[in-house]
């Protein structure tokens, strides 16, 4: 099988990625927004969340910036398909606000993450995230999510 991938086509999908990327931990979410193809989606495999639309993906960004504003990447690794971008990084944060309705811990997390980004042309059109979340709610001192019910 053969994976023809364009050079060009794959360097502006990691442009676009990195700029998805940055103007999320930057909080310009106006901007984070912009880089799909005008239909933001968001899975969330672990969780089994899925945010679909400009208004439930604002929802998920402030959830998770209300219980993490400090949330970031590190070590982003971006692997291009003929389709879509896999980028594995460790995401990391500090538990500042309100999780699930629980307060804060001040603990930090730092987890490995696969992100598949899909595309039409050089537009995201999905966002689809991998990610242990055991090891993240341990990290962060809540223990009790993981018995939670979904």
């Amino acid at each position: 099988m053969e994976l023809n991938v364009d050079a060009d086509l794959a360097a502006r999908r990691i442009a676009v990625i990195q700029e998805h990327m940055d103007t999320e931990v930057t909080q310009e979410f106006d901007l984070t927004l912009a880089t799909f193809d005008g239909h933001p989606l968001y899975e969330i495999v672990p969780t089994g969340q899925r945010f679909d639309g400009a208004e439930q993906v604002m929802a998920y960004y402030t959830l998770t910036r209300t219980a993490f504003p400090d949330q970031r990447h590190d070590n982003a690794r971006f692997h291009a398909a003929a389709d879509s971008v896999i980028v594995e990084f460790d995401l990391l944060g500090t538990n500042l606000g309100e999780f699930y309705g629980l307060p804060p811990t001040g603990k930090s997390f730092r987890v490995p993450v696969i992100a598949v980004f899909f595309f039409t042309g050089d537009r995201i059109t999905l966002e689809r995230v991998y990610f242990d979340t055991a090891s993240l709610v341990l990290q962060i001192g809540r223990p009790e999510l993981l018995t939670a019910p979904r």
